[in-house]
């Protein structure tokens, strides 16, 4: 591993890197062997052995369950993210966060169970990631049972099923995402199969609908469906609905309207199940707004990415109560360069100086220079073969008193978003078992 160097922008460096270099120990060394014996499901598609898999496993989530209270409650997470929430993006996160939960990109089930060679690239992560949730994709239940078996030793403290992602990539040529959501019987066995191959617990992320699908009681048909036929207890619900034919990814998070409502409503609708609500909250006020009007979690995408320091900065003290620290980003720059250089080019020429230095370009958003050093930054790409090379030659643009200021308190503020959706609540749901039954 290559040592941290003396400073940043010129100053003389405390050794603040240490603490990391244990978490980027090779990655295989956090892997966690003992993965289910292979007749418990997968390569099975009868369902009276799903669920034979589904009472053997059931002990094992309860263990889980007891197991996850080490860590905080999942009150704020990051989404995950296609090419956003990789390793690198989420090693920052952590610097700064020591309690936000992470979730992974979502890796699609063939990728895992046609790269068995290659496991490590796609799934191996630092310890200090904790907590943190691997999102799947698929839609065949045997690549799915596989993949899970396969994920299952490097230790994830959660599965996720994607339902919600719009991409015509996924949700149409891939026929999974959020198109899944069109299906909640097969959701219901997926959510099954998952289970009986890992010991965490297992939850879904999905939209309030799709296209003309998008009533309240269709939305719940979907909870009421895979919650009732599967052991998921978590949904992650963004919320819009998905329109797949015509619009693009970036279009399906601003034109379908938000309907908080819909959210709050299945509080109200599904007491024994826990609702992370995401779409739309792009501050920490705004989470702290949907916690008070009873949220159980709430989830950032783009703000968490887009503007770290603002936001993750804040989560630790501003929503689980914690003492506010001192950190700067100086120390956090220091860090993240020993965990940079140590990975570069693990794999062949990937990762590159650009995609390990890609997350932090948010860092000193609407800081003083900013734009400035990030156009240092680009030029530095052409022939900077090191992080610390390029820390060195580009962080003299920021001045000293941004570097070195530490995270500020979260401004006072309110919002009635949440007041006003609870005020528009659909009304209760009403299970038609028969209805169900035949759809």
């Amino acid at each position: 591993m290559r040592a941290a160097y003396a400073g940043l922008g010129g100053k003389k460096m405390k050794s603040a890197g240490h603490c990391l270099i244990a978490s980027i120990t090779p990655f295989h060394s956090v892997i966690r062997f003992g993965r289910f014996s292979s007749n418990l499901f997968y390569g099975s598609s009868s369902k009276q052995r799903t669920l034979c898999a589904y009472h053997q496993n059931s002990k094992l989530h309860s263990a889980s369950l007891m197991a996850a209270e080490r860590h905080p409650p999942p009150w704020f997470s990051v989404a995950p993210m296609m090419d956003w929430t990789d390793n690198h993006y989420r090693t920052l996160a952590r610097l700064i966060s020591k309690k936000a939960w992470l979730y992974t990109e979502m890796i699609a089930a063939e990728t895992i169970v046609y790269q068995t060679g290659n496991l490590d690239r796609f799934l191996a992560y630092g310890p200090e990631q904790h907590p943190i949730v691997l999102q799947i994709g698929g839609n065949k239940l045997e690549n799915l049972a596989k993949a899970t078996q396969l994920a299952t030793p490097y230790g994830y403290d959660e599965i996720n099923l994607n339902c919600g992602c719009p991409s015509p990539k996924v949700a149409g040529h891939g026929c999974f995402g959020v198109r899944l959501m069109l299906d909640p019987k097969f959701v219901a066995e997926a959510m099954s199969v998952i289970a009986a191959n890992t010991n965490v617990p297992v939850s879904v992320k999905c939209r309030i609908g799709v296209d003309d699908h998008d009533s309240y009681n269709e939305l719940c048909d979907f909870i009421y469906e895979v919650s009732s036929h599967s052991p998921t207890r978590h949904f992650i619900i963004h919320s819009r609905k998905a329109l797949l034919n015509g619009i693009s990814p970036a279009d399906n998070r601003k034109i379908p309207p938000l309907k908080y409502e819909y959210y709050y409503a299945l509080l109200r609708d599904f007491p024994d199940l826990q609702f992370t609500i995401n779409g739309g909250i792009t501050s920490i006020e705004e989470v702290n707004a949907a916690r008070i009007e009873g949220a159980h979690g709430v989830m950032l995408g783009r703000a968490a990415y887009g503007h770290p320091w603002q936001i993750l900065g804040l989560v630790d003290s501003a929503i689980y109560g914690a003492p506010l620290r001192s950190i700067t980003r100086r120390q956090v720059l220091e860090q993240y360069q020993v965990y940079g250089d140590s990975v570069l080019r693990i794999y062949g020429p990937k990762p590159t100086v650009r995609e390990v230095v890609k997350p932090l370009l948010g860092l000193f958003h609407a800081e003083p220079r900013n734009v400035v050093w990030k156009r240092a930054v680009d030029a530095a790409f052409r022939h900077c073969t090191t992080i610390k090379s390029l820390f060195e030659e580009t962080l003299g643009e920021i001045p000293d008193e941004v570097l070195d200021a530490p995270i500020t308190e979260v401004p006072s503020g309110s919002t009635d978003t949440f007041i006003k959706a609870k005020s528009l609540l659909p009304p209760p749901y009403t299970v038609n078992e028969e209805e169900l039954l035949y759809a």
